[in-house]
Formats: C-alpha cells, sequence, structure tokens
C-alpha cells in the first residue's frame, strides 16, 4: 500500500489472480488487518475465511451473518 489507510475496502481483490498471486495478496490482507478495518467483497469464502465477521448476500439481501460460516457455503 502507498498510503496508511484506517479503512482498507477491497473489491474482489484476488478474483482476476493464479494461486500464488492470491496467497500472496492473502498474506499482505492478513498482516495490516489487525492494524484498520478491511471491508472485502469476495465471491470465494477462502478469500474471506480469516475474517472476523461475515456477512452472506444474495439476490441483494443479507441472508446470513455471524463470525464463522464456512459450513454451508
Amino acid at each position: 500500500m502507498v498510503r496508511n489507510p484506517c479503512v482498507l475496502i477491497l473489491d474482489e481483490a484476488t478474483s482476476a489472480l493464479d494461486a500464488e498471486s492470491e496467497a500472496q495478496v492473502q498474506e499482505a490482507i492478513n498482516r495490516c488487518a489487525g492494524m484498520r478495518t478491511v471491508l472485502i467483497v469476495a465471491h470465494r469464502l477462502s478469500t474471506v475465511e480469516n475474517a472476523d465477521f461475515i456477512a452472506v448476500i444474495e439476490k441483494g439481501k443479507v441472508v446470513q451473518v455471524g463470525r464463522n460460516l464456512i459450513s454451508g457455503f
């Protein structure tokens, strides 16, 4: 990151990356997440598996909210 924002918003930040590049980006996100608020928009659950809080949206509506939603998706 060029700047040091207190809030970081990532919209499909890893969607077009190969597996190795995705892992590098995920590692960087995990390193900086403790120092700021991070909002991640993603289709792949693996992208948000380390999140403190997850909201699942289907057809424009929030259908599930919680800390551990890994099962069932």
